[in-house]
């Protein structure tokens, strides 16, 4: 249990954070956060959580690096689906905390609400194959990272600190494409109130990613972890 609502506090910090700073400071040229603003947030969710709760849950704040992990052998396969469960519920509360925030202000839209998407729905009218490798690509690295950063070889203590470059890099690659996802459980809890389109193109935003983590994990399984 300790784990779970360590993994549900995370992800509810990474979508309030990462999100967040999308839906409220990005409003906002004269702040001047833009892109690079966002994707250092979300960075900073995860560099923030992984001192706060890695040594409580691992964590994973994710559903892709919870299956990835499982395939590399990394991560027991009976506690992979109330992660998952509790990743999910944690964005939904983030994104929860997140509307009750932005919807004090007068005239507030919900809008796209840091969905993520493509064709109209993408930042640069990217396509659905576009968003589809960027995704899988994206998530595909993210892993390598993490179960890099975290292998006994590797230096101590500086983990989170690879994570969080890594993910604030995803994003500076992908915002424009698909708003960057790489985990759907903070693709899943932004479409909710989003509605309409972003939730019709979720499905993508559950397959990709969990399609890069897999074949991350199978990766690192065959190459790295004989050296374990």
């Amino acid at each position: 249990m300790k784990k779970l609502v360590a993994e549900f506090i995370g992800t509810l910090w990474l979508v309030l954070g990462g999100c967040g700073s999308a839906v409220l400071a990005a409003a906002y040229p004269e702040l001047g956060i833009g892109f690079v603003g966002v994707a250092i947030a979300f960075g900073l969710t995860v560099l923030t959580m992984v001192y706060a709760i890695g040594h409580i849950s691992g964590c994973h704040l994710n559903p892709a690096v919870s299956l990835g992990l499982w395939i590399a052998g990394r991560f027991d396969k009976k506690e992979l689906i109330p992660y998952i469960v509790a990743q999910v519920l944690g964005g939904i509360t983030g994104a929860a905390i997140l509307y009750l925030m932005a919807s004090g202000k007068e005239g507030f839209e919900t809008g796209g609400f840091a969905s993520n998407g493509y064709g109209a729905l993408s930042p640069g009218g990217y396509d659905m194959l576009s968003a589809m490798i960027t995704e899988i690509v994206m998530t595909f690295m993210f892993l390598i990272i993490i179960l890099g950063a975290t292998h006994p070889k590797a230096p101590k203590g500086f983990a989170g600190i690879a994570i969080g470059l890594g993910l604030t890099l995803i994003h500076l690659i992908s915002i424009p494409v698909t708003n960057t996802s790489v985990n759907p459980a903070r693709s899943t809890s932004q479409a909710i109130f989003a509605g309409g389109d972003a939730m019709g193109q979720l499905w993508l935003f559950w397959l990709a990613p969990l399609v890069g983590a897999m074949l991350a994990g199978i990766v690192y399984k065959l190459v790295f972890a004989e050296k374990e």
